[in-house]
């Protein structure tokens, strides 16, 4: 018989990055690629919560977006590992889109932005 104590395994501590300001900055500037475009952060919105929509979902949530560049933003975010692409192999074709973990691990840091924006006092002018 083996001890548990054997058996389990723990892992290493993983090594605690330093941020300079310049591998801060390199850091930002790889999150703004990936969130870049004007409507990323509106599909997201929706997707947020463990929704998962179809495309005419979204299309109809987002009506001033174009079908072209709905498509488009979905791609680049399932590229990135953000969205998750299920496709249903029916006539007609139905596909929906849901948010990865890691896409999902994103929203209360933008919930944490919208707090900051809405701490703006007015600017008078």
């Amino acid at each position: 018989m083996t001890r548990t104590d054997e058996k389990v395994r723990y892992l290493p501590e993983s090594k605690v990055e330093v941020l300079t300001p310049l591998s801060a900055a390199s850091g930002v500037e790889n999150v703004l690629r990936i969130l870049e475009g004007r409507w990323k952060l509106v599909i997201l919105f929706h997707l947020f919560g463990g929704k998962v929509l179809r495309f005419s979902d979204l299309e109809r949530a987002i009506p001033a977006i174009s079908q072209k560049m709905l498509i488009q933003q979905l791609r680049q975010m399932e590229g990135d590992g953000i969205v998750r692409r299920i496709v249903h192999h029916q006539v007609p074709p139905k596909v929906e889109y849901c948010l990865t973990d890691w896409g999902q691990a994103l929203c209360p840091a933008l919930d944490a932005l919208l707090k900051w924006a809405a701490l703006r006092e007015p600017v008078e002018g």
